[in-house]
C-alpha cells in the first residue's frame, strides 16, 4: 500500500469518528435539553462563546445543531459584538462647550446659600483664590439653574443659620432633659433644667426636680434673671419650645427682665440643635455610664460635667 492510500484511509478513519463524535454530542444535548424546564439561563461569557463558533458554522449548521436558542439569537449576539468592539462613543465628545464640573457647580451653590450678600463677581473672586477659573456669567447660569436668586434678592431674606450666626452673642437656649435616679422611694425620673449660651457653649444647669410645677419654674425664672450674677440679662434672646413646663409665670418673669423669647414652632428640635446636642452628650458621656443614687449625685455629676 503506497502512501496516498494510507493518507486516505487515516484521513476518512478521522473524519468518520468526528462524524461520530459530533452526532453523539448532538444527541446527548438534545436529551439533556428536554429535561431542562423554562429557560436556560446564560452568562455574557456564554453568549460570546456561542457568538464566536456559530458565526464560524454559519446559520445553515446551527439550525441541525442549536437546540438551547435559535440560530438568529446566536448570530445577533455576533454582531453585537462586533458593534460593540468597533463602538467608539465613550471616545466622541458633545458639541458646543464643556459641562461644568458637577464639584465646582456645588462649591458655587455652597457658597452662594452661605453668603447671601455675595453677587456673581465676588464669588468669582472666591473661586479664584481657590486657583478654580470660572466667569460671572457661568456662576449666574449655575445659580438660575438651582433656583437661587441674585445678591440684592438675597439680602432681603435670611436663613435660620444666618440669623444664629449673626447672633450668637445675644442668643441664649433652654430647654429639659431626664435622668433616672435611685432613692428610697425607688427609680424616680428627675427633670433636669439648663440655659447654654451659644456663642462661649457655656452651660448653666438652673436646677433638677422630680416634679417641675409652676412654682419651681418661677423660682427658676427668678434665679436667672437676677441683675447682679443671674445667667440672663437684658437685651438677650432665649429659644426655648412650646414644652407646657415653660408656664405664663415663668414667661411674664423672663419677659419682665427685658429678655426676649423666642418660641420655636413645633416638632422642630432642629431649630434648638446647640441644646439638643448638649442633650445629647451629657447623656452619651455620663449619664448613660452611671447609677445616681439620690439627688445629690446627679447634682455632683451635672456640675463636674459641666465644668469639663
Amino acid at each position: 500500500m503506497d502512501w496516498k492510500h494510507l493518507l486516505a484511509y487515516i484521513t476518512g478513519t478521522v473524519d468518520q469518528e468526528l462524524l461520530l463524535r459530533n452526532e453523539y454530542l448532538v444527541t446527548e444535548n438534545r436529551i439533556l435539553r428536554d429535561q431542562l424546564k423554562g429557560r436556560v439561563r446564560l452568562s455574557d461569557g456564554e453568549r460570546k462563546a456561542l457568538a464566536e463558533i456559530g458565526q464560524k458554522l454559519g446559520k445553515q449548521a446551527l439550525e441541525e445543531i442549536a437546540n438551547i436558542v435559535k440560530p438568529d439569537t446566536i448570530l445577533g449576539w455576533h454582531r453585537k459584538l462586533v458593534a460593540q468592539k468597533f463602538d467608539g462613543s465613550t471616545q466622541r465628545k458633545a458639541p458646543g462647550r464643556p459641562p461644568i464640573d458637577s464639584e465646582l457647580e456645588a462649591l458655587v451653590v455652597r457658597i452662594a446659600q452661605e453668603n447671601r450678600s455675595w453677587g456673581y463677581d465676588r464669588i468669582v473672586g472666591a473661586l479664584a483664590n481657590l486657583g478654580l477659573t470660572v466667569s460671572d456669567q457661568t456662576v449666574g447660569n449655575i445659580l438660575k439653574r438651582h433656583g437661587i436668586p441674585p445678591a440684592p434678592e438675597r439680602k432681603t431674606t435670611s436663613t435660620w443659620k444666618e440669623f444664629i450666626r449673626t447672633h450668637l452673642d445675644v442668643l441664649v437656649a433652654t430647654d429639659f432633659f431626664t435622668a433616672e435616679v435611685w432613692t428610697t422611694a425607688g427609680l424616680v425620673t428627675y427633670y433636669v433644667l439648663f440655659f447654654i449660651h451659644l456663642a462661649s457653649r457655656k452651660v448653666h444647669v438652673a436646677g433638677v426636680t422630680p416634679h417641675p410645677n409652676e412654682t419651681w419654674m418661677v423660682q427658676v425664672a427668678r434665679n436667672v434673671t437676677m441683675e447682679e450674677w443671674g445667667f440672663l440679662s437684658p437685651g438677650q434672646y432665649l429659644i426655648h419650645d412650646r414644652d407646657t413646663r415653660f408656664c405664663a409665670a415663668f414667661q411674664h418673669l423672663i419677659d419682665a427682665a427685658e429678655v426676649e423669647r423666642v418660641i420655636l414652632p413645633p416638632r422642630s428640635p432642629n431649630l434648638n440643635a446647640y441644646a439638643e446636642r448638649f442633650i445629647r452628650s451629657v447623656k452619651e458621656e455620663t449619664l448613660s455610664r452611671m447609677i445616681l443614687f439620690g439627688e445629690r449625685a446627679l447634682w455632683h455629676v451635672l456640675n463636674e460635667y459641666v465644668d469639663h
